[in-house]
């Protein structure tokens, strides 16, 4: 815990989410030795169904089944094989965190997709995503929070020095609540979501991990003001998506003025060279244009890359955590150069 009361130590980063390859053992050796003031429980979805984050967040609802059809995965009647794949995948994950965790101590972040994600991707017996019934929407909800507590709890048992920090992802919120995620048809779409339906939603998981949570949006027009009333202590977003326009800028200085955490995606996936400085310099022009008092930026801030890794090479993406730690280090060091 920072000075500050935050859940994670002032210049710290950490990583998004997935990353390449197939072996979780080295995949976590990775992340513990390039980001170990923040490491994470990261995905693998190189290894195939189950392990992308969508197929393993289903597999954690409570009671509620899934499977694979036509490529997509949809509630199921009963669990299956596809289930048991899914569930064993993060077993092995989770026996590796404890072989490469031991001993650990610090914050430990875990991700979990969000209810309007997995309502949007996960399709229903009978045809259509899951958002296009309310009713199948809250049972979802229900299970989805019932499944998160239960991880969280997990993790904490098998890493007992770590204090556990969640991640949940809604790249899909701004369509859901814009009414743009179209149907299977690809002719229309679901009818959007009403804000305040949205953060009950949303407080529902959040609160149900009994842990600090930091929602992850990867994507434009992120409602700050909506993930905040939910209870979200930080938001993840990618920088260059940030807005500039200044009611968009007005949103996101009232929130971290009032002391959300920003968790930003500044370094791409692509980096080379220099990208530990030009994050740097991003972050703290953004933090400038919203009239925040820069010593408050090394605590409130974690640096990431814009989004996932799984599209790398190993190399690179080794690389884009190091640049990410770099560049943390460097605003700990000098939160302003103006």
């Amino acid at each position: 815990m920072s000075e500050q009361g935050y859940p994670w130590p002032a210049g710290a980063a950490t990583g998004v989410g997935s990353l390449p390859g197939t072996d979780p053992g080295e995949a976590l050796r990775v992340v513990f030795g390039e980001l170990p003031d923040l490491p994470y429980l990261p995905e693998l979805p190189d290894r195939g169904p189950g392990a992308e984050l969508l197929g393993r967040t289903a597999g954690l609802l409570a009671e509620l089944p899934v499977e694979l059809y036509a490529a997509r995965w949809r509630i199921a009647a009963r669990p299956g094989r596809d289930l048991r794949r899914t569930r064993d995948l993060l077993e092995r994950d989770l026996d590796q965190l404890v072989e490469v965790a031991e001993g650990y101590t610090g914050t430990l972040k875990v991700a979990v997709g969000g209810p309007y994600t997995l309502a949007a991707g996960l399709e229903l017996p009978s045809g259509g995503a899951v958002l296009r019934d309310a009713g199948a929407l809250r049972d979802l909800t229900a299970s989805l929070a019932e499944g998160v507590a239960a991880h969280v709890a997990d993790v904490a048992a098998r890493v007992p020095g770590a204090r556990v920090l969640v991640q949940v992802d809604e790249p899909s919120l701004p369509a859901v609540l814009a009414g743009r995620v179209r149907t299977a048809s690809g002719f229309g779409t679901y009818r959007p979501v009403d804000g305040p339906d949205a953060t009950e939603t949303l407080r529902t998981v959040l609160a149900a991990a009994r842990v600090p949570a930091v929602v992850h949006c990867c994507a434009a027009d992120v409602p700050v003001g909506l993930l905040r009333a939910a209870g979200a202590a930080a938001v993840a977003v990618d920088t260059a998506l940030l807005p500039s326009d200044a009611a968009g800028l007005d949103a996101w200085g009232e929130a971290l003025d009032a002391g959300l955490g920003l968790f930003a995606g500044a370094v791409p996936a692509s980096a080379s060279r220099g990208a530990d400085a030009a994050a740097a310099d991003a972050v703290r022009e953004f933090w400038h244009r919203l009239g925040l008092p820069p010593a408050r930026l090394p605590a409130q801030l974690v640096l990431t890359q814009a989004c996932g890794l799984v599209g790398t090479g190993p190399e690179q993406a080794r690389a884009a955590l190091r640049y990410a730690r770099d560049a943390a280090r460097r605003i700990a060091d000098e939160p302003d150069v103006r």
